[in-house]
């Protein structure tokens, strides 16, 4: 059995999806590194969840998010690569999804009054935990642009509406759903 302690990033580096070396502060570890604690809200979300359909929503989500993140910590000079690569991808089909499932829940015309005040239960919350997560992702996806790596429209979009469709998710568990 292999250990997961290589310590191949004690002296502060770590790998890149094709094996590039790039500091722990690296914009790139930094975005994954986020989505990875997105992922992870997105996991207590969906424990504390009493709708299965909803679970298996957060579920599916989570492993997007895992080929996301895939797309967030190639190099831009493995890109081609990478869009070629049998890696899944974040796609029109998961974009339309989060607009479909945005579009039913404001559909219920849920009721709500300004900006949210998360608590009022333990799935609500951690929604909203996972949505705030999700918008510091984003923030760091947004920001590789500067660092000179290309993010595709879809990806950005596609992070966009999930927090968007948490946020949905909260108000509505906030009921009792």
């Amino acid at each position: 059995m292999h250990s997961i302690s290589t310590r191949t990033g004690d002296e502060g580096l770590t790998g890149l999806l094709y094996g590039q070396r790039v500091p722990k502060d690296h914009p790139q570890i930094e975005a994954v590194g986020c989505f990875d604690e997105f992922n992870s809200a997105l996991g207590v979300a969906k424990a504390n969840c009493p709708v299965p359909e909803r679970r298996a929503e957060l579920e599916r989500v989570q492993k997007e998010l895992v080929a996301l993140m895939g797309e967030v910590v190639c190099a831009e000079e493995n890109a081609e690569r990478y869009a070629s690569s049998k890696f899944e991808k974040i796609d029109e089909a998961c974009l339309a999804r989060m607009d479909a499932g945005v579009a039913a829940l404001e559909a219920k015309k849920l009721n709500f009054d300004g900006w949210a005040t998360p608590g009022a239960n333990a799935h609500a919350a951690s929604l909203d935990l996972a949505r705030a997560m999700g918008r510091r992702a984003e923030r760091r996806l947004v920001t590789l642009a500067s660092h000179g790596k290309t993010i595709r429209p879809v990806t950005r979009q596609y992070v966009n509406r999930l927090c968007d469709l948490l946020w949905l998710m909260a108000r509505d568990a906030e009921t009792g759903t």
